[in-house]
């Protein structure tokens, strides 16, 4: 697989959502919640890495627009977070800029590949 900016950026966002999420954990918080940011904020990047093996442009698209839910879905649960004080603004503050970061790359990419 060729180098790909938004592969790299969906890692390294999950690698911050797992080390939050183990944060939130040893704080004592969340126990249940942590699931859900959990799963989505990591399967973004599982997505996008898929669609880098699509069997068609459709598969293609499919998997990016599911990866940019996800996005959503993370967006949800990091504002959760905040607003329950399980994280710290600061917190809130650096992953949210990663995640919208993130959806602006996942929209661009799908406007370009459904525009072929």
């Amino acid at each position: 697989m060729k180098d790909n900016a938004l592969v790299e950026l969906s890692r390294a966002f999950a690698v911050d959502i797992v080390n939050l999420c183990q944060a939130v954990k040893e704080r004592g918080k969340g126990s249940v919640l942590l699931n859900q940011m959990l799963r989505s904020g990591t399967s973004i990047g599982a997505n996008i890495h898929e669609a880098n093996y699509a069997s068609s442009k459709a598969d293609f698209i499919n998997k990016f627009q599911i990866a940019l839910k996800e996005c959503y879905e993370t967006d949800y649960w990091l504002a959760l977070f905040k607003d329950t004080h399980m994280i710290t603004e600061s917190e809130y503050a650096d992953i949210f800029a990663k995640c919208s970061k993130l959806r602006k790359l996942l929209i661009a990419s799908l406007t370009t590949a459904k525009g072929r």
